[in-house]
């Protein structure tokens, strides 16, 4: 009996021992990386301009990755805070700009248009309500509810300080 004991302590010991060393084994690459246009994402804070004026002053807006993940295309979302659209713009990553014409936009059933011109990622180019040097976004916008009217939205990344926020 004495015997049958210590070989069962033994085997659990062994156990013990080589799972120690297995749970310590990193399987693979764990970095998972970034997305074809994570460059150009983020979150801006930014003003709508028409002939120069202020129309609606900082709003936030959205610039994300399209599921395709093939870099020729990106997603402007402004959360219904500037003028209720959201479409897929194409991009060119070499210089960080975006454009396109008659782009579809579907939000809670408002059907529109967007052309998008001039859109360009300006990398630490812009300065915060809070005098940090950051990513600034601009480009202009035409809808199709409002044709004719162009309007410049241009602004900076959001970075998180309490005195950037808006």
């Amino acid at each position: 009996m004495k015997n049958i004991k210590l070989n069962i302590t033994r085997v659990l010991v062994a156990m013990l021992v080589l799972t120690s060393f297995v749970a310590c084994d990193e399987v693979g690459d764990t970095d998972p990386g970034g997305t074809s246009t994570e460059a150009m994402a983020g979150d801006w804070y930014v003003q709508t301009l028409v002939n120069g004026t202020v129309v609606a002053d900082y709003a936030l807006i959205s610039t994300y990755n399209t599921s395709a993940n093939d870099g020729k295309d990106m997603w402007i979302d402004d959360h219904g805070n500037v003028w209720d659209f959201k479409v897929k713009s194409p991009v060119t990553l070499s210089s960080l700009s975006f454009a396109g014409s008659n782009l579809a936009s579907s939000v809670d059933g408002y059907d529109i248009n967007v052309n998008i011109t001039e859109g360009k990622i300006t990398q630490k180019g812009a300065t915060t309500t809070g005098g940090h040097t950051v990513d600034g976004i601009s480009f202009k916008a035409e809808f199709s509810d409002d044709p004719g009217t162009i309007y410049e939205i241009k602004g900076y990344r959001r970075t998180g300080f309490i005195e950037d926020e808006h």
